[in-house]
């Protein structure tokens, strides 16, 4: 934009130059249109008005040339309009060109922390990824060895079966209470020291969970109205007799009261029924219990 003050002087005096042209052009350049054709008074010419039939043409001469510098006068203004014009729209785009720099600045900024967040986030979770499959693989071992140990192990001929990565052992409630009830019949003590001597010796540092189980026959009169706290009640039962007659520590013991949910057999004969009523006693993985 430096060239705009130039520009403007060269219109200026671009219009003086046609306006002085003008002049000349009209009265001629060769001699003065007062002094041609005068008297003499020696050798030098008197000055005389200029002969009246001349003054139309010029003056008609020179409107036209007035017109033309008044043209070029609307055209230079026009031009220093549009200079002007020029000038405000290229500040409005330096600034432009300045607000976005200072906003890819600020964005360039945000997608560094970005970046930085995004590798400390991956590295977080590659640490849980090979700290869980380190957990995976060391509870994998315990189970091993709670299968094993399983298989060793003489609970009177109780019913063992493996279940996902526990050891369930199952024992009729029938033969440990009396019907509707959660008092312990006199031939249930050697089942459950059948039980307890295993666990003592084998699991201990196993989580052991007692569940009861029931079925849907109604109860009349005795001390329960529902299954569930029939079964709530067998079940801390049995727990107190382990720990207590049983040598089992408290702390690794737990009850868990099912009522008449999750039936293995049919509650509309009288053999599933008593399938149904049962206690499991389900000991899971010292990797597990490490949890509790």
């Amino acid at each position: 934009m430096n060239s705009t003050p130039n520009r403007r002087f060269y219109l200026h005096a671009g219009t003086a130059l046609l306006l002085s042209l003008a002049w000349v052009s009209a009265l001629g350049c060769n001699q003065n249109p007062y002094l041609a054709g005068g008297p003499t008074v020696g050798n030098a010419q008197v000055w005389q008005n200029a002969p009246p039939a001349d003054v139309p043409a010029g003056q008609a001469r020179i409107s036209e040339l007035s017109r033309r510098v008044q043209l070029l006068d609307d055209n230079n203004r026009q031009l220093q309009t549009q200079l002007a014009q020029s000038e405000q729209r290229t500040q409005a785009f330096q600034q432009e060109v300045g607000l976005l720099r200072e906003q890819l600045a600020g964005m360039s900024g945000q997608l560094q922390s970005t970046t930085l967040a995004a590798k400390a986030a991956e590295s977080q979770v590659r640490g849980m990824v090979a700290s869980t499959q380190s957990q995976d693989r060391n509870a994998i071992r315990p189970n091993t060895n709670l299968s094993q140990l399983a298989a060793t192990a003489n609970f009177g001929g109780l019913p063992v079966r493996a279940d996902a990565d526990s050891i369930r052992i199952t024992i009729a409630s029938d033969q440990l209470f009396a019907p509707g009830t959660a008092n312990l019949l006199p031939q249930a003590q050697g089942m459950l020291q059948n039980l307890a001597g295993p666990l003592r010796s084998r699991f201990t540092s196993n989580r052991v969970g007692v569940e009861s189980y029931t079925d849907t026959s109604p109860m009349y009169g005795g001390a329960f109205t529902t299954p569930h706290q029939l079964t709530s009640a067998q079940a801390a039962a049995v727990v107190a007799w382990l720990q207590q007659q049983g040598g089992i520590p408290p702390n690794q013991l737990f009850t868990v009261a099912q009522g008449s949910a999750q039936p293995i057999a049919d509650n509309q004969t009288p053999s599933g029924r008593a399938s149904n009523r049962r206690i499991e006693v389900v000991i899971y993985p010292s990797a597990m219990s490490r949890a509790w």
